[in-house]
């Protein structure tokens, strides 16, 4: 054995169990103060876990509890946000697509997005992927096409897909093409019966298609806020309509075409936890059903839960809130969101958090007519090649740059002014995601394995503490 292999092996024995003891006790944090002096920025200082009892507020996290595996963080990426990317140069879109979706240096990692299926209210006009004159019908589908989406989405889900390969991908109806509605509109009415078998043949050819461009559509819901039929486009779909379209129809139809797509049922409002809990209630419905998916609109969080408890084998999701903030404001209240999705939707048994709208331009455009969000802020801000982040990227980030899909949320007491959650990564890293939500700055513990952290955010700070 020569000199430098002994001089190698003396060191680790002599310093591997030191080393190993400081590799566990030390943490990282990357935080977000509310007075914007720092914006997701990792912090210089180390952080050291010492032995010894807490004194004070303690945060103890323990990863022998498990729960609910997590999928990813992310955005929609509707028509209109591919749109403003699209068009901007191809290096500063490509920078801009490296910060938003690979995980190095400053980069934050989204995993997670959801598209709509044919146009949503943040498209600049109303489509379906088969839209015919008026007073015409399609029931063999012959002119199924992907249209407008060939121009923006794909291309920049193609892009999205170079950086990360395996991000997972939901789509959501707005609208069924109009011909197969009772009013014959984009906006509102019902699913005619007799296109009941024709609208689930859409959707198997939606995603058919999109596989076609080498887009993996993983999930589906049925409709985007069944219960709201007055956005543009739109449609009022309750739930023994929905359970009757998956069992009878949908279900089926995906079996018959060997589409392992999931079916994710509801997709709307926390106060409305029995319309997907009577579609889970129906045997035969609810083998064709991965889980349900919700908005933070109305309700509370909790409902997820109760989902949840009512079949607990079946899947949560959280699939779309928006985020907003006054524009350059001093302030950024960071920890609303951070508690509210990061923390309420991951407590109560969520696979992911979706926050609404990637990207739109400074006066929230584009929208549609009679219908579109005309206050809709993305999570960046485009004006040709300049970008501007906003607190829907700020809180995401948070998550999902450190809580890659694979992780496990693991047990962490929470406490009412310091709202958190904490995970357990595949590499079996331990991330704590902690919002100050009081009166003013709080010092306060992290405990784990018998070893105490302590730390301090300042009021409506956000951190996250990586170990």
């Amino acid at each position: 054995m020569n000199m430098q292999i002994k001089s190698i092996l003396l060191g680790a024995m002599l310093l591997g169990p030191a080393a190993a003891i400081n590799a566990q006790t030390k943490a990282s944090l990357w935080l977000t103060r509310a007075d914007r002096s720092a914006l997701f920025e990792q912090q210089k200082e180390p952080l050291i876990f010492k032995t010894g009892e807490p004194g004070g507020i303690t945060i103890t996290v323990n990863d022998k509890q498990h729960y609910q595996p997590i999928d990813g963080f992310g955005f929609a990426l509707t028509g209109g946000s591919a749109m403003h990317i699209i068009r901007m140069s191809a290096d500063s879109r490509a920078a801009l697509l490296k910060n938003l979706f690979a995980v190095t240096g400053n980069d934050i990692g989204i995993s997670y997005l959801r598209l709509s299926i044919g146009a949503s209210d943040l498209n600049e006009k109303v489509f379906s992927y088969d839209d015919m004159p008026k007073g015409q019908t399609d029931p063999t589908l012959k002119h199924f096409n992907l249209g407008p989406d060939k121009t923006d989405v794909i291309p920049v889900m193609k892009q999205i897909l170079a950086i990360n390969p395996a991000i997972k991908v939901l789509g959501s109806p707005w609208s069924p093409p109009a011909w197969m509605k009772t009013n014959s509109d984009t906006r509102g009415g019902r699913l005619k019966p007799d296109c009941y078998p024709v609208y689930a043949n859409y959707l198997v050819k939606y995603i058919q298609a999109m596989k076609a461009n080498g887009i993996n559509i993983d999930a589906i819901t049925i409709q985007n806020e069944p219960l709201h039929p007055g956005n543009n486009p739109s449609l009022l779909m309750v739930a023994p309509d929905e359970a009757d379209f998956i069992k009878n129809n949908l279900g089926p139809a995906f079996k018959a075409a060997g589409i392992k797509t999931k079916i994710i049922v509801y997709d709307h409002n926390a106060d409305r936890p029995d319309y997907p809990i009577s579609i889970l209630n129906d045997p035969a419905a609810r083998k064709y059903v991965d889980g349900s998916g919700f908005h933070l609109y109305g309700g509370d969080i909790s409902a997820l839960t109760d989902v949840h408890n009512a079949h607990p084998d079946k899947n949560i999701y959280f699939t779309e809130q928006m985020t907003v903030e006054p524009e350059n404001q001093s302030t950024i209240n960071i920890a609303w969101p951070v508690k509210s999705l990061i923390v309420g939707a991951t407590r109560n048994w969520s696979r992911n958090v979706l926050e609404w709208n990637l990207a739109a331009d400074s006066e929230y455009k584009p929208y549609t007519d009679r219908g579109g969000c005309p206050m809709c802020q993305g999570a960046v801000t485009i004006d040709k090649n300049q970008v501007k982040k906003n607190i829907a990227y700020y809180s995401i980030a948070h998550a999902s740059k450190f809580v890659r899909p694979g992780s496990v949320r693991i047990a962490s007491n929470n406490i009412d002014t310091l709202p958190n959650v904490a995970f357990k990564t595949p590499d079996g890293k331990k991330v704590l995601i902690v919002a100050n939500t009081g009166d003013g700055a709080q010092d306060f513990n992290i405990q784990y394995q018998g070893k105490v952290l302590a730390v301090k955010l300042d009021k409506g700070s956000v951190g996250t503490y990586i170990w």
